[in-house]
């Protein structure tokens, strides 16, 4: 009737962007810019080339991991997949590659839509379901459209209908805005709106990011949108750096949802068991009640004051619930519906009490604990890369720490700075130069390199008074 049961794999995966969009624009274009490379079995092009659907991951080395493979193994939160079939699981990989900004998520790249209804029948899998499945467990959804091509084929408009509900994760992104003018974007922009009124049925007006992302700046775009531009693209980028600190408040909430709709289920199913005569005419009777299930849901409504939008729609339900026979229903147990509310009433709000709040601003003693004692001091400039910190070797001691959304505060960090025996001036250099966003915490990356050039100054290095480019992680974000 519903989601298949949530899985310790589902709990535990990292939050996950699901690209949507027709075919060229630039959903592919779009991982490579934010990874800074290209990711195992991508294919560019102008003309349709994702011919499959693409979960690109954080591994430890380049691979592919063919969807069949991927929807058995149980570290990966596709078992659920299995239901569509051979037909999808040959059109299904993940790709794993090393980059840092799949640490914090996982970006799920769809087939290109075309228009027309040959692939509607032709795909050997319900595409529209397969979306669906995703958009359920993604964290953020983006539509992306080009600015070139902002027509929505009969596929793409199902694809979207199967997002009701999820309208809080959708941001509509519309691609390659640079590529047209200032007064030309005004007006694509009007008429992508225009187009969208039409599809998503919800008085909200959704997110739009006028965005370009580019690996390769083309010589025919336009820079009089420029400033625009580059402060949307950053608003997005903003909005995936905030997946990860909110995507455990984001999984009670599918909890949340999953209870409430268990609930309502429940009394259903004992509402309609309880209408079915104990003798004769139960199949004249429960063809009755599937023809008239919007008014046995308002009954059931008033008598449970349960509100309009925790009940199905009616005519999806009716078609799973034509397969079953209604006279074989379970009756009610008052006590399992006593446990959802209490656990509704009590037991979540409590667990979402325990999440760690964001992390606070800090005063600027706080932002560097070595600051009283540091001592001005002109040192020379060093030519280290980034690539050269064996993260790998300082995850350990940062887990130790006890890093919330993935930071460590500098009264955390100092004990382990101060083992090194540096003296305070040191420390502080070293402090300012890894806190390379100066917020006062430190991410893993930061203390790699605190821990890096701390190791270059004990074998005899110098710090410098700016810490090079090349030291930088290679991220967007």
């Amino acid at each position: 009737f519903h989601s298949a049961p949530l899985t310790d794999s589902d709990i535990e995966a990292k939050p996950i962007v699901l690209l949507i969009g027709q075919y060229s624009t630039g959903k592919t274009t779009f991982i490579r810019y934010l990874l800074d490379k290209a990711y195992p079995g991508e294919h560019i092009g102008v003309e349709p080339t994702t011919d499959r659907f693409v979960s690109v991951m954080h591994g430890s080395e380049e691979r592919v991991i063919p969807g069949n493979a991927a929807a058995v193994n149980q570290e990966l939160p596709f078992r659920g997949l299995n239901r569509f079939g051979q037909a999808f699981l040959s059109r299904f990989q993940v790709s794993q590659t090393t980059s840092p900004v799949l640490e914090n998520m996982t970006i799920i790249d769809t087939p290109g839509i075309l228009a027309g209804d040959k692939q509607l029948t032709e795909r050997g899998y319900d595409f529209t379901q397969v979306i669906e499945w995703f958009a359920e467990r993604a964290d953020l959804i983006l539509l992306m459209f080009d600015s070139h091509k902002l027509d929505i084929s009969n596929e793409f408009k199902l694809a979207i209908h199967s997002l009701r509900g999820k309208e809080e994760k959708v941001r509509v992104v519309l691609n390659k805005s640079d590529m047209v003018s200032q007064q030309q974007l005004m007006r694509v922009y009007g008429a992508m709106m225009w187009s969208l009124g039409k599809v998503v049925q919800t008085p909200e007006v959704m997110r739009v990011y006028l965005s370009s992302f580019w690996t390769e700046k083309p010589p025919n775009s336009f820079d009089d949108c420029r400033e625009l531009i580059e402060a949307e693209s950053k608003d997005l980028l903003r909005d995936l750096k905030e997946l990860r600190r909110n995507a455990a408040i984001r999984k009670i909430n599918e909890i949340v949802k999953r209870a409430r709709l268990a609930r309502v289920h429940a009394l259903i199913i004992s509402h309609l068991k309880k209408e079915m005569p104990s003798m004769f005419g139960k199949k004249k009777k429960q063809e009755a009640l599937l023809n008239n299930l919007g008014d046995e849901f308002a009954k059931i409504q008033q008598k449970y004051h349960l509100p309009v939008g925790d009940f199905p729609n009616p005519e999806r339900f009716k078609q799973s619930l034509s397969h079953y026979d209604m006279d074989k229903f379970k009756t009610l147990k008052e006590d399992l519906i006593e446990k959802v509310d209490e656990a509704l009433a009590n037991d979540l709000p409590h667990l979402m009490s325990q999440f760690p709040t964001v992390n606070p601003e800090l005063t600027q003693k706080e932002r560097n604990p070595f600051q009283e004692s540091a001592m001005p001091n002109d040192i020379s400039s060093s030519f280290w890369h980034f690539d050269s910190i064996d993260k790998g070797a300082h995850l350990p001691t940062f887990q130790q720490l006890g890093p919330r959304d993935g930071k460590v505060s500098g009264s955390d960090v100092k004990p382990i700075l101060m083992q090194c025996g540096l003296p305070n001036d040191q420390l502080a250099q070293i402090w300012r130069l890894s806190d390379f966003d100066n917020d006062g915490y430190m991410d893993l990356d930061e203390f790699s390199i605190a821990m890096h050039l701390i190791t270059a100054v004990q074998n005899g290095a110098q710090l410098p008074e700016k810490l090079p480019q090349t030291l930088l992680p290679n991220r967007k974000f």
